[in-house]
């Protein structure tokens, strides 16, 4: 008897879990198709996007005339002009001071610091110190445009 009460209750027992599975699909269904409607959203709102960069980009895209190209050449010439400038400005602009160890040997030797510098007297005026010093004020020199 026992056993006909399990038959009894197998076939409802699978209909519940079979009911069970049935609204779990849906569900998973009804979330799936929301996050369609979602990505199709986003989906448009990026086309849009794109769209309007795209417009934006032709409508400032040159027209590739007489003119622009003139145009175009004109303000080149003048940025070249421009960088000839901070070329010279910078080149009067290097430094020209020397350091104050390299001021006190020329001075021992009555050679004024600002004027140009000939190679036989900056020899004589360091023939005192090392090859490595002589090396470094020589650097030096050469650097603030004083060596000749």
């Amino acid at each position: 008897m026992d056993q006909e009460k399990n038959d009894a209750t197998a076939p409802s027992n699978e209909t519940g879990e079979a009911q069970s599975t049935n609204d779990r699909l849906a569900e998973a269904t009804q979330s799936l198709a929301e996050a369609l409607v979602n990505i199709n959203a986003q989906f448009e709102s990026l086309h849009a996007k794109i769209d309007r960069i795209v417009a934006a980009i032709e409508e400032g895209a040159p027209a590739g005339g007489k003119q622009d190209k003139a145009i175009a050449a004109s303000r080149v010439a003048e940025l070249e002009k421009a960088n000839l400038d901070l070329k010279a400005q910078a080149a009067r602009a290097r430094r020209k001071t020397l350091s104050p160890l390299v001021t006190t040997l020329l001075a021992k030797e009555d050679i004024e610091g600002d004027a140009l510098i000939e190679t036989p007297v900056v020899e004589k005026a360091l023939s005192g110190l090392s090859i490595e010093q002589r090396i470094a004020v020589k650097a030096e020199l050469a650097r603030a445009g004083i060596l000749a």
